[in-house]
């Protein structure tokens, strides 16, 4: 299928053309009718599935339809609210690229900045708010935002919302909305909390989920190192000795481990920041432009604040922590290897993870080759057999792969610097 034949108008064709889009995603495909029939939407999709563009595309049509009531006054007819600055940054830049051809004005808010010149331009009129739990409210109780001409309303990252803890922000939101109006909700999983959320904001929506991605890119070169729990932390150490590992995006499974780590690497003497829920927005956004520009070699995240991270030649993602849901492994290592370049993706097993390993090759049907000659190898090795199957390692680009004596524990109980 091709976006031509999805009944979107000329001005956004002209954009996805310019933009260099010709098919859309399956979430795109499925959703973008519903919406332009004006059914309110369940999405369950994670970020990478073009969900972005799925609501972005039928909210440009459908408002670029409507006939403005004067040329002077431009009152709020979308709200995207999402949980972070840099998500709500690019929703912003997405509906820049879709709607360059129409004569909707949009506009992000978000807080950690001074807000004049967000007042200034809703003063000044606009069609489309992108915004951030927090600064949203603060601008409706001073009175520069109102959502009464509201007739779109979509809830991005609900789960994410959930674990930063926006829900109660949210509610307040929900409750100054017009009740008719037309609403898409989209989260990643679907707990118990985010079901109830969605119940009090769709009327009989039309449920569209997206299955997760099972397979993973060949310019990636994957390696498992069965490691014990406790070696974990000076066999990372060991790998990022090497100089030539230009980036490195670690994962962990709770943002306590992702600051454990970060602190450790920073007192081995490499540089690395966390990112994850519990960060300011302000932290995140800062974190996250230092690794890009490459000012910080190491950025350690969790899953769910990993979200829309997208940096230009990664080279390394390690999984510190394996992931207890297979398809998030897929995710994660996504990361790398982007747009035909080449990428390595290191995970850590410990005993309690193998179940999770096995899930991973079994998802996408593969073994993970297993790096046996390393430093810190987990003894025994040959329970693992039954779980992976572990082959010699053959990774032209895995420097650390080869003979190598005993690492020095020098991660191990650090000394406290005199106050």
């Amino acid at each position: 299928m091709l976006f031509t034949d999805l009944q979107i108008i000329e001005p956004i064709l002209k954009a996805l053309q310019t933009e260099g889009y010709t098919h859309p995603t399956p979430i795109q495909e499925r959703s973008i009718p519903i919406l332009l029939n004006k059914h309110d939407l369940l999405g369950c999709a994670q970020t990478g599935t073009g969900k972005t563009a799925a609501f972005a595309i039928p909210i440009i049509q459908l408002l670029h339809n409507q006939q403005t009531p004067s040329k002077s006054y431009r009152p709020i007819k979308a709200l995207i609210l999402t949980p972070t600055r840099e998500l709500a940054i690019q929703i912003d830049e997405s509906f820049g690229a879709y709607g360059k051809y129409t004569n909707l004005r949009h506009r992000v808010i978000f807080g950690g900045v001074p807000q004049k010149a967000q007042t200034d331009a809703l003063r000044a009129g606009v069609d489309i708010l992108i915004a951030t739990p927090g600064r949203l409210l603060d601008l409706m109780n001073q009175g520069f935002v109102s959502l009464q001409h509201l007739t779109m309303f979509v809830l991005d990252e609900a789960d994410r919302m959930l674990d930063m803890g926006f829900v109660h922000d949210v509610k307040k939101i929900i409750t100054k909305l017009p009740t008719k109006r037309q609403s898409l909700f989209f989260s990643a999983t679907m707990p118990p909390e985010i079901v109830k959320l969605a119940d009090t904001i769709l009327v009989n929506p039309v449920k569209v989920e997206v299955t997760p991605v099972s397979s993973t890119a060949n310019t990636i070169e994957q390696a498992v190192y069965y490691v014990e729990k406790n070696d974990k932390k000076p066999l990372l150490l060991h790998l990022l000795a090497d100089s030539s590992i230009e980036t490195a995006l670690i994962f962990t499974r709770t943002k306590h481990g992702a600051d454990r780590v970060a602190k450790d690497l920073n007192r081995a003497g490499i540089g690395a920041e966390a990112i994850h829920g519990n960060k300011s927005q302000n932290a995140r956004q800062r974190a996250l432009t230092n690794f890009k520009t490459r000012q910080t070699r190491v950025l350690v995240a969790t899953d769910i604040a990993a979200r829309g991270i997208d940096v230009e030649e990664l080279t390394h993602v390690i999984n510190f922590e394996l992931p207890n849901v297979p398809e998030t492994y897929v995710h994660r290592i996504g990361r790398t290897g982007r747009a035909g370049a080449n990428g390595i993706a290191w995970s850590f097993c410990d005993a309690e993870e193998q179940a999770y390993l096995r899930d991973i090759n079994k998802l996408i049907a593969k073994t993970i080759p297993v790096v046996h000659d390393h430093p810190y190898p987990m003894v025994p090795l040959a329970h693992t057999t039954a779980i992976a199957s572990p082959v010699k390692s053959n990774l032209s680009n895995s420097r650390n792969a080869g003979n190598f004596k005993k690492a020095p524990r020098r991660w191990g109980n650090p000394v406290k610097a005199k106050s």
